[in-house]
């Protein structure tokens, strides 16, 4: 089969390396090119591998890669996503981490997957993202785009406020340990953890939900995903941390942010028996009867 895939992985467990390896003899024994990216310098032993084309950056890759794979956890896709982003090729996620909602391939399927992705069966989900638009440049020269949330948290035992306004129209004032904005992407993530609610991957809405917050009546709010969500700071503390997935920034106390949805969305891929509600239903154990 004359086609080319590319896979990112890092931080090479025992697991992942286990996974990655008996993903290359798929794709090698199927007659694919393989070009391979390992996000830390601890894969050095690739070079010795001639199944596989080493390469660093999404630039090097041929113009007719016909799928990017991420060998990991939800960590590991986060990152592979950010890298990928705009370039439109779809992102499958095969699965050696724990919970596995973005990687959602499991690993010791790697046989009977790469037939359903090498002949076209599966179906490809285009997932919005967030972007911090203001202030600019916080992250330096890594982008400000975040797969799953922001968030404004406490960079001490202090509580925060947090002024919200979406569209410029004054929504409210929390007082809490921090404030998330998720995309949909990102409801089954820290959203999840404090509360918040599940919308499938294809939803273009944007949830704002409060971390412990200071006044109980105060719930998670949906808004549509044109919406521009204005963050002010307030609090004891003279500053506060501002996530964007796994990227974080000490910011100010007063700092005016503004998130809204990227212009880019990013490709991902889902294999038969591996849908978003069917890994509901598996991770969170719905419907688990614990007399059985």
């Amino acid at each position: 089969m004359d086609r080319t895939i590319a896979l990112y992985s890092k931080g090479l467990t025992e697991k992942t390396m286990a996974g990655l390896l008996r993903l290359i003899d798929a794709l090698h024994a199927r007659g694919i090119t393989i070009y391979l990216n390992i996000m830390e310098p601890n894969g050095n032993h690739f070079r010795a591998d001639s199944r596989v084309i080493l390469f660093n950056e999404i630039s090097e890759l041929p113009a007719d890669v016909y799928m990017i794979m991420s060998v990991g956890g939800d960590g590991t896709f986060l990152e592979t996503a950010m890298r990928v982003r705009s370039t439109g090729i779809p992102v499958a996620g095969i699965n050696t981490g724990r919970l596995g909602f973005l990687a959602n391939i499991p690993d010791d399927d790697i046989g009977r997957s790469i037939d359903l992705l090498c002949s076209g069966n599966f179906e490809v989900i285009s997932r919005t993202m967030l972007e911090i638009v203001s202030p600019e440049g916080l992250f330096s020269s890594r982008n400000s785009m975040a797969l799953n949330e922001v968030t404004v948290q406490k960079s001490d035992q202090s509580m925060i406020t947090i002024t919200v306004r979406v569209n410029d129209i004054f929504l409210n004032t929390y007082r809490a340990d921090g404030l998330i904005i998720s995309s949909a992407t990102g409801s089954t993530a820290y959203n999840l953890s404090v509360g918040g609610p599940i919308l499938s991957p294809t939803d273009e809405s944007i949830i704002i939900v409060p971390m412990s917050p200071h006044n109980l009546t105060v719930r998670p709010i949906i808004v549509t995903g044109g919406s521009t969500i204005t963050l002010e700071t307030g609090g004891r503390s003279s500053e506060c941390l501002l996530t964007c997935d796994s990227k974080a920034v000490r910011i100010p106390t007063g700092t005016l942010a503004e998130v809204r949805q990227a212009s880019s969305r990013l490709k991902t891929v889902t294999t038969p028996g591996n849908d978003f509600f069917s890994t509901l239903r598996n991770k969170l154990m719905w419907g688990a009867d614990p007399r059985n």
